[in-house]
């Protein structure tokens, strides 16, 4: 781990050089541990593929002091680790599951994404909910969660010209990556399918259902559940 200064009151953490689901692991774990012993200190934490950016008020903390806080930390989690005898790769963090309704009518894409895979639309359908995705940063718009890795038979690259509109809760596939688009946003993912689970409300505690480092896994419903839960076509 590498830490660097990146502001008159923020510093970044360097876990790797490499996106992996390890180090995705560790940060969360990381971001749990200094959530727990700096308290309301720092402003924000927000976690990325490979880093943790700290900003924290000038008031409480300097850099000295936090850097002896991120050393606790790392200490905790790592003898966490060998006690338990678990890699970074066992570090824990919740799995969440969120419905999709699949289809032409949600998803626009699918038809095209399947062909071009040489695959039926069921068996695309079938290949993204058996995945489980790992939260890698939250991004692009507020609740925009980039999942990955997607299974290399249904990846697909971004659309040459972007929609305009896409719409909220649409389901997509960009390369290797998958997400829900929090609100109606201009994007070139793949649209496959819509999700009726808010992934933003400013006025909840969290704001959002997802963080980096949980793991999602997707799960198929019925369009009349789908508007049963609350969404929208």
């Amino acid at each position: 781990m590498r830490v660097e200064v990146a502001g008159e009151n923020a510093l970044i953490l360097y876990f790797s050089d490499e996106v992996s689901e390890a180090s995705s692991a560790y940060i969360y774990a990381m971001t749990q541990a200094l959530e727990a012993l700096i308290g309301k200190g720092v402003i924000d934490l927000v976690p990325s593929y490979a880093s943790l950016l700290i900003i924290f008020d000038h008031n409480v903390y300097d850099y000295y002091s936090l850097k002896q806080y991120i050393s606790k930390a790392k200490a905790v989690i790592d003898q966490t680790r060998i006690a338990s005898g678990n890699s970074t790769d066992s570090i824990e963090a919740p799995t969440i599951t969120l419905p999709v309704y699949y289809g032409t009518e949600a998803g626009p894409d699918l038809e095209e994404l399947a062909r071009n895979a040489q695959l039926t639309t069921e068996e695309v359908i079938a290949i993204h909910q058996a995945g489980l995705y790992q939260v890698y940063a939250i991004g692009f718009a507020p609740g925009f969660a980039f999942l990955g890795q997607v299974d290399e038979r249904i990846a697909a690259p971004r659309k040459s010209t972007p929609r305009k509109a896409v719409p909220k809760g649409a389901v997509a596939i960009a390369d290797r990556q998958t997400a829900v688009y929090p609100s109606v946003s201009p994007g070139g993912w793949n649209l496959i399918g819509l999700c009726p689970v808010p992934m933003f409300d400013a006025e909840k505690t969290p704001s959002m259902p997802l963080a980096t480092g949980n793991k999602v896994k997707f799960e198929a419903i019925s369009k009349a559940e789908f508007i049963a839960m609350g969404g929208e076509l």
